[in-house]
């Protein structure tokens, strides 16, 4: 099989009704988790310390009760089918080089994100905290192993600011293959945004971390909204973010029926 053939099958299968149908779920799905995350932030912001605000805490929550369970069996199979959608996009999608290399990121977070959902679907799910510092950890030990962290942490940095003037500029419609409504629109300006600062944080404690040589300090975002929580103004700070985040996850919502897939 050439690389026709492939662009030909990987074609088929990005226009695949099933497929649009998995890849429009995938982005509901993951409005669930940003409201979710969203929810628990605030909460935080007002003086709960239970759950974390992160990804991990989200799906956790799913994982405590039947209904929630029906969910994250949903979302293995919606985020997987986004992820494969991905592939065929960045595979037969845009002639440019750095749209394939996006989509093929996405193709990479939602994947992942599949198999994290099915971990919790099935009773082992752990904490994004501890995956954060084992990961850091395990960079730590390669050689230029600190530099390797602080890269990590740049390029974070580099998504929040991208995610900040993409909700700014409202650069996310060209996403999309209809006009979503200006409410949805205004969701998704202030979502980007704040899921922007929030990855921005994220990655200033990955190069934290780098710079102390202790792999602890990369705590992911549930540590990046502890951080923000510390700050002078922190529970002000932080409840605007979780209400951006809820934001983002309301976008997405309108993102799954709107999108250009």
């Amino acid at each position: 099989m050439d690389s026709t053939d492939v662009k030909q099958v990987s074609r088929q299968a990005g226009d695949h009704p099933a497929l649009e149908t998995a890849a429009r779920i995938g982005y509901a799905v993951n409005g669930v988790l940003h409201i979710i995350i969203g929810v628990i932030a605030l909460a935080l912001a007002f003086g709960s310390k239970g759950t974390s605000a992160d990804q991990s805490g989200a799906l956790g929550s799913l994982a405590d009760n039947p209904l929630g369970v029906v969910v994250l069996w949903i979302a293995v199979v919606a985020w997987l089918g986004l992820g494969i959608w991905q592939v065929t996009e960045a595979i037969t999608g845009s002639t440019e080089t750095s749209d394939r290399v996006k989509a093929s990121a996405k193709a990479i977070v939602y994947i992942v994100l599949a198999w994290t959902a099915l971990k919790f679907a099935t009773g082992s799910g752990s904490s994004s905290k501890k995956q954060s510092t084992d990961f850091t950890a395990t960079l730590m030990e390669k050689p230029a192993g600190q530099w390797l962290v602080a890269l990590v942490g740049l390029v974070v940095i580099g998504v929040g600011v991208y995610h900040v003037v993409k909700g700014w500029k409202k650069k996310f419609l060209s996403d999309l293959e209809s006009h979503p409504g200006e409410w949805i629109v205004k969701a998704g300006r202030v979502g980007y945004i704040a899921k922007g600062i929030a990855l921005a944080i994220v990655g200033g404690l990955f190069v934290l971390a780098a710079v102390r040589h202790k792999p602890s300090e990369a705590k992911g975002l549930d540590g990046a909204l502890h951080n923000l929580l510390g700050a002078p103004g922190g529970p002000v700070l932080l409840g605007l973010v979780a209400v951006g985040l809820i934001a983002f996850g309301v976008y997405c919502f309108g993102r799954a029926r709107h999108a250009d897939v």
